[in-house]
């Protein structure tokens, strides 16, 4: 039996981790050896995680000594190689930003993968060496391949790192897409009357609330200026972060308490997805955003930012793609709010998976 060794930071609700947990539980269910390794054994997806994974915590010591905490961290590092070098089919480190999970999988097989869920030239601005210095500290070159789930991604790293353009595969997340039909079946209690207000349009955000990223403050302002449109409408805020408070107040400010609703971090966000008359996303940037999949198996139409591979895959298909502009995307609303959208392609998802299997395979080679 072929072992796997994956590294992550923890198993809390988000983006990564969902890509994360649907690809274990497809290769637990192929009766491959798997082995999960996290800085922090935490997060409501453990219990999702199929039991034949085993799970192991490495966790790098923060102690405020630098002393101390670069022994400590020596004598970490020297244990699981003890254990775990070499021992390994294939490893990846998941998380790209996590140095750990670098390491760990750099160490448990030389048959190893640096996953990357973001546009990096775009998450440091066009800083180069910002970029460099990255990738530079999770040691890059001792990588076998480096997977991105975008095909911008892979373009731009290949941009900056024209020497690796043999190492990079482009390969999107599986997606457990009846899973997803059955969760967006439960009943949702705390806006059930939205189901009432035929009249009302909802739109759905579901993400972390990370301004730099995010950008959440855009469909704010859009929604101020629609209200005194005297347009019906709502927006359902799902997922939280450092930056909600600010995003509450500034709702607040603007009196905005009625059109929009914060309603925390949801473990099954699929029943307000499917409540949605269109989902919206207004990132600067994103690796592949798993919303946009979750969002064409749901059947929903979608506005975006021109983010990740949206103008290939979204526009004019499953939704519209917009400019990163606050008054683009009140335009975009007001108009899907008056005239609605009509869905111009199928999404098959079976189809989908069947072509991600199969980069997958090549991965784990």
């Amino acid at each position: 039996m072929k072992k796997l060794l994956f590294a992550a930071s923890n198993m809390e609700v988000g983006g990564i981790e969902t890509a994360l947990l649907t690809l274990l539980n497809y290769l637990a269910d192929k009766q491959y050896d798997i082995t999960l390794v996290l800085e922090k054994r935490q997060g409501v997806f453990l219990d999702k995680l199929d039991k034949s994974i085993k799970i192991i915590e490495y966790t790098p010591s923060n102690c405020k000594n630098v002393f101390v905490r670069k022994i400590v961290n020596f004598l970490k590092r020297i244990n699981f190689m003890l254990k775990y070098k070499g021992k390994f089919d294939f490893s990846a480190s998941f998380a790209t930003y996590s140095k750990p999970a670098s390491f760990v999988a750099r160490v448990a097989s030389n048959n190893n993968v640096l996953w990357g869920h973001a546009d990096y030239l775009e998450l440091f601005r066009n800083n180069i060496q910002d970029m460099k210095n990255f990738f530079d500290s999770l040691q890059i070159d001792k990588f076998k391949k480096i997977v991105f789930v975008s095909k911008k991604a892979c373009k731009s790293f290949e941009k900056i790192y024209p020497e690796m353009k043999n190492k990079v595969i482009y390969c999107n997340n599986l997606i457990d897409y009846e899973k997803i039909l059955n969760l967006s079946k439960e009943n949702i209690e705390e806006i059930g009357q939205s189901k009432e207000k035929k009249h009302t349009y909802t739109f759905v955000n579901v993400g972390r609330h990370d301004e730099r990223q995010k950008q959440l403050t855009r469909i704010i302002e859009a929604s101020r200026k629609l209200k005194k449109d005297n347009l019906n409408f709502q927006v359902l805020f799902i997922g939280e972060g450092k930056d909600t408070k600010t995003y509450k107040d500034l709702v607040q400010k603007y009196q905005l308490e009625k059109e929009i609703q914060f309603l925390g971090q949801k473990e099954n966000p699929y029943p307000y997805m499917n409540l949605a008359d269109a989902i919206i996303l207004t990132s600067d940037y994103e690796g592949y955003p798993v919303v946009f999949l979750e969002t064409m198996i749901l059947n929903k139409p979608i506005i975006t930012t021109d983010v990740s591979d949206a103008i290939e895959d979204i526009n004019n298909k499953f939704g519209q793609v917009i400019k990163k502009d606050e008054n683009e995307i009140y335009k975009i609303m007001k108009k899907f709010i008056q005239n609605g959208y009509e869905i111009k392609q199928k999404f098959n998802p079976s189809e989908y998976n069947k072509k991600i299997i199969k980069k997958l395979e090549q991965i784990l080679e």
